[in-house]
């Protein structure tokens, strides 16, 4: 009998972990930038431990202030999997701490991306595990369920599919679908080697500037040659 809402897909269609490999290194500001701006978690999803992020999706769903499925994700997921947890932005209650975030690191898991709270941050500061959370409370779950795994989710204002790409830095994340990660990461690539070419002129002081003038001209922006009357 079907049951949404408490339900579990065992299967998932991972990207080619050479493909996933291919964006380390490369700065989420980059990656967003060649994208359009989007499918970048926002500000509230922030980085609370050290390390780079780096993985495929692996999606839990949980009922605000509960963590059963969560605990049932962990179980789950492989090596080299981001376990993406939409808590529906609750910071209330705390959905994981250190016991879980050490039983994660032990699996090998690339990261945790949670839209809720976690607790016991002192701990977690000093993991290389890649965490990300939308706050802080020592306020401990529930587990009761209900909730599902391996579903589209919403983690900060972007949907997740389960395999879709993530990268995450201390600016924040990024989503690349695998079936844009090829052109996105050619173009990323072209984006960074432009921008460190510039810092390279601006450290020569040959950094050419005239294009803000270009473009106010452009736009109608009206220059008059006095004082503001």
């Amino acid at each position: 009998m079907a049951n949404p809402g408490f339900r579990i897909y065992t299967k998932i269609d991972r990207p080619d972990r050479a493909l996933v490999e291919s964006f380390r290194g490369l700065p989420v500001a980059n990656i967003g930038d060649t994208i359009n701006r989007s499918f970048i978690f926002d500000a509230r999803i922030r980085r609370v431990s050290k390390g780079s992020l780096l993985g495929t999706a692996f999606t839990v769903k949980t009922r605000a202030g509960d963590n059963l499925m969560f605990h049932k994700a962990l179980q789950m997921a492989q090596p080299g999997d981001v376990v993406v947890v939409d808590a529906h932005g609750d910071c209330t209650t705390a959905i994981t701490g250190e016991l879980m975030m050490q039983d994660a690191a032990r699996k090998g898991l690339a990261g945790i991306v949670i839209d809720g709270a976690i607790r016991d941050l002192a701990s977690l500061r000093e993991m290389e595990l890649p965490i990300y959370a939308a706050g802080v409370t020592p306020a401990g779950p529930y587990k009761d369920g209900p909730g599902e795994i391996n579903v589209p989710v919403s983690i900060g204002s972007v949907v997740v599919r389960p395999g879709d790409i993530l990268v995450g830095d201390e600016d924040g994340i990024v989503v690349v679908r695998p079936g844009d990660a090829a052109e996105t990461l050619e173009k990323a690539r072209k984006k960074h080697a432009a921008e460190e070419a510039t810092v390279k002129a601006i450290a020569a002081g040959t950094r050419d500037m005239a294009w803000i003038d270009k473009e106010l001209k452009a736009k109608g922006c009206e220059f008059i040659d006095d004082v503001c009357p």
